[in-house]
């Protein structure tokens, strides 16, 4: 398995004049080695690879033990072109990948492992707060059937750490293909499981704090925990 982190974008919510998931948080790491650390717990850093736009060389000084995949359009294009760029390396491979923005507890990998093991294309969710804001998703014979920030009466919000099994990625990077510039990765999904029936399971792990930092409240909230 591969794990990929998106952090090509420039975080403009965020305010930052630096990649959003280097930003500091109260412990003294930032977002991104939270998030190292939390995955080296459960496998290695050497399955990593970021893919990297803004201000990239920021992010590959910091940690330079990882790999990295260039996003040049990272100031006109969205996570799906992002992906899409990672997954053509590892078109062979079962893929975990995540936003470069999300602070969450190891212990998250306790409920996702399974999946993995299992081989079983997944997207985390939170069921415990469904903002309007944020990617929802709604349910069908037990898969997700919607998934996207205008859906209706969602169930819960997709955090942004997420699985494709090696036999799904190849339908998914078709998928991608077909998305807009500045669709999100969930457009992506939400195209294969409309036509290519994939099923992709909804795993919640809202008993685990797992917060993605698009704005300072974000930020304020996350350090609130870290305390």
């Amino acid at each position: 398995m591969k794990i990929v982190i998106l952090a090509a974008g420039m975080g403009s919510r965020l305010g930052n004049p630096f990649p959003k998931p280097l930003t500091p948080l109260a412990n003294g790491k930032s977002i991104m080695q939270m998030q190292i650390e939390n995955i080296d717990t459960y496998y290695s850093i050497e399955d990593i690879s970021v893919v990297v736009g803004f201000k990239k060389d920021l992010i590959m000084e910091r940690f330079p033990d990882l790999s990295y995949i260039y996003n040049p359009y990272f100031d006109s294009t969205n996570t799906s072109k992002s992906l899409l760029k990672a997954l053509k390396k590892f078109s062979d491979k079962s893929v975990l990948w995540m936003n470069g923005d999300v602070v969450f507890d190891a212990k998250l990998f306790e409920i996702l492992n399974p999946y993995i093991k299992n081989k079983q294309s997944f997207v985390a969710v939170n069921t415990s707060k469904v903002a309007d804001e944020e990617v929802k998703y709604t349910l069908e014979n037990g898969f997700i059937k919607q998934l996207s920030k205008t859906v209706k009466n969602g169930l819960g919000e997709a955090v942004g750490i997420n699985y494709i099994t090696s036999k799904d990625i190849k339908k998914f990077i078709s998928r991608l293909e077909e998305c807009n510039e500045n669709d999100y990765f969930e457009r992506g999904l939400e195209i294969a499981i409309e036509k290519d029936d994939l099923q992709i399971s909804a795993v919640d792990i809202s008993k685990f704090n797992c917060m993605e930092v698009d704005f300072k409240e974000d930020l304020d909230n996350v350090n609130k925990l870290l305390e």
